[in-house]
């Protein structure tokens, strides 16, 4: 066998043979160059209706980039056709491994979005000697077809929740179906009108088809639900409401109390470097001088142990299924707090009072907003890997790739 029917034969470039090949040098990269010519027996298709075409209209050649060979990038030399569709007009030739308009192979394509799944467009660019634009055009059309429309057919349960994209207090909103554990909608923004396009997507039947929505004590996102699915139930998760309760209550009465104790030096340092020591649970504290540090702290000072004390009590809440047991529950959480004599505390406990309807919804739905967080920190992840995103409709894209869904 010949090294061009050799070479014809392991490229498989359908309807081509290779005709002529060089080797070049440019700067330190080794290329091998093929020149391919039609076979004469090849028929030419239409791609625009897929049929045989009786006459060509013009030939254009073309390069085209193929997978490296060895340790030489590879470049093709291509007469690219314009046939003359009886049906179509002038339209390129259907090509099985090549796309219209296209400067790289379907399989060069196929490799690089594999590799763009696990390391960064710059380090693929670099492995393929291609421009890392090229790189992102061909991942992102590549995740566009593989992707496609998001399917909500049947959801009746969403979580939603805010992360950051850039520096400067800039955020994005994600929407995810917790059943199927899928993201249905990423969108730049954490207003109502950042999220007013799901539910413009989701159309009218499936609005109606809602049935619970986990969130965090964002006012924006629940207007925005109560206006397109005013039926749906707004369900608060434990992890957020734990989180608020940390920065307006225990950092206050800490901070306070170290102010307070300004005239006792020893005492001020043991409650002003106690911060994280009182935001983590009593079952994390497992070295045992942290234990005695947090046990010493507590029985000497009443306003923080109160606090403490309340903020687990709070947590028991969530493991209610009863709607009725969970209310008297927090009747007498409430009253405690009140009672309390500590302002941030008692601050705190009217503002959650307010969405006390939220809260008891967690019974008939038990949801939380854990599988979010993941995902966002899977989001920071590919963020990192990614040295950022310029193109929010590519970074999108990369985001639900990573979470197809099950099922």
């Amino acid at each position: 066998m010949a090294p061009n029917e050799c070479i014809s034969a392991l490229g498989g470039w359908e309807g081509f043979e290779v005709c002529e090949w060089r080797q070049e040098r440019r700067g330190i990269q080794s290329w091998c160059v093929l020149r391919l010519r039609r076979e004469r027996t090849a028929a030419a298709y239409c791609s625009g209706c897929w049929r045989e075409a009786p006459a060509i209209h013009d030939v254009e050649w073309r390069t085209v980039r193929d997978l490296p060979l060895f340790e030489h990038a590879v470049e093709l030399e291509v007469p690219r056709l314009r046939v003359a569709c009886a049906h179509c007009g002038p339209r390129l030739e259907l090509l099985p491994w090549l796309q219209p308009y296209a400067r790289v192979t379907c399989r060069l394509a196929e490799s690089v979005s594999r590799l763009c799944a696990v390391i960064a467009i710059r380090h693929v660019a670099a492995y393929f000697v291609l421009n890392w634009k090229t790189v992102k055009e061909i991942d992102k059309r590549t995740l566009e077809r593989r992707l496609g429309p998001v399917d909500l057919q049947g959801v009746t349960v969403i979580g939603m929740d805010e992360f950051a994209i850039q520096r400067g207090h800039r955020y994005a909103t994600v929407v995810i179906e917790p059943a199927r554990k899928r993201v249905l909608s990423v969108g730049r923004g954490r207003s109502r009108e950042e999220l007013r396009p799901f539910f413009t997507l989701l159309g009218p039947q499936g609005c109606a088809a809602l049935q619970a929505v986990v969130m965090d004590m964002n006012s924006a996102y629940e207007l925005e639900v109560r206006l397109h699915a005013p039926q749906a139930q707004v369900v608060y998760d434990l992890f957020h409401v734990v989180a608020k309760y940390a920065r307006e209550v225990i950092d206050r009465v800490r901070v306070d109390e170290a102010n307070r104790l300004r005239a006792d030096r020893r005492a001020r340092h043991l409650v002003k470097g106690s911060r994280w020591l009182l935001l983590r649970n009593r079952e994390n504290v497992t070295r045992e001088a942290d234990q005695v540090r947090l046990s010493e702290l507590l029985a000497a000072n009443r306003a923080l142990l109160t606090v403490y004390v309340l903020k687990d009590d709070l947590k028991e809440l969530w493991d209610y299924r009863h709607e009725g047991y969970a209310r008297r529950f927090w009747i007498g959480w409430y009253r405690r707090a009140i009672r309390s004599r500590i302002e941030p505390l008692k601050a705190f406990a009217r503002k959650l009072h307010n969405y006390l309807p939220g809260l008891l919804a967690h019974c008939r739905y038990p949801l939380h907003t854990s599988l979010l967080e993941g995902i966002n920190n899977k989001i920071k992840v590919i963020k990192r890997m990614a040295y950022g995103f310029r193109d929010d409709e590519y970074s999108f894209l990369k985001i639900r790739a990573a979470f197809p869904g099950i099922g």
